[in-house]
């Protein structure tokens, strides 16, 4: 399974309009049939006048026979992509393979965190990996993660990970109780030396987002 995480700037104040145009005319063309939505989210603390959205592939050879297939679709040529084509400053697509794959949330209402971040080169990433995988248990006592990957094209030696807090009060307390947890500290001993830069967004979801 392969996962790819598309996120497009727009002109400022034209977020509204790019969800309208995401949940009713590609979401009627698209429906599943061209790659599964995992997620479609709207950024709300750091980068702004962005929407993410993640679709799941079954490899990458399906991935480039059905957006070759889209492509060829009328409506999404005649009606979809002129509607959104105005509101676009900026795309970044980044193919993802999951460690740990999407796990919708037990409720819904949620605001949703995407972390991102770089690791040092050759093999750090992996490092890092081993070691948040293996103290998983202690983490998800506290908040439970949406899913966990490694860019495999787009941004080199990256990682990146999805956590839903039912409030961002909520989210500061889990992770408060995180740094207190003895073997989340030990973790962040060893892990931290393998990155070079940590990013963090703070999105919600569209209406139409599988994950809500």
């Amino acid at each position: 399974m392969i996962y790819e995480l598309r996120t497009y700037t727009v002109r400022p104040g034209t977020v509204g309009e790019m969800v309208k145009a995401a949940s009713t005319i590609s979401r009627e063309i698209r429906g599943d049939t061209f790659g599964k939505l995992e997620g479609y989210w709207i950024t709300e603390i750091g980068p702004l006048n962005q929407v993410m959205h993640m679709w799941s592939y079954a490899d990458l050879n399906e991935r480039a026979r059905l957006r070759a297939e889209l492509a060829k679709n009328a409506r999404w040529t005649g009606e979809y992509i002129p509607a959104i084509r105005p509101l676009l400053v900026h795309q970044q697509v980044r193919l993802l393979n999951a460690i740990i794959p999407p796990v919708k949330p037990a409720t819904s209402s949620n605001i949703y965190e995407f972390r991102n971040y770089r690791a040092k080169p050759l093999g750090a990433a992996k490092q890092w990996l081993d070691l948040i995988t293996g103290v998983m248990p202690a983490r998800e006592k506290h908040s439970k993660i949406v899913g966990l990957w490694q860019t495999d094209a787009g941004q080199p030696n990256e990682v990146c990970h999805i956590w839903a807090y039912p409030s961002l009060n909520a989210r500061a307390e889990a992770r408060g109780n995180a740094l207190k947890d003895p073997a989340w500290q030990e973790f962040l001993g060893k892990a931290t030396q393998h990155l070079e830069e940590m990013h963090s967004t703070i999105m919600l979801p569209a209406p139409h987002s599988p994950l809500q």
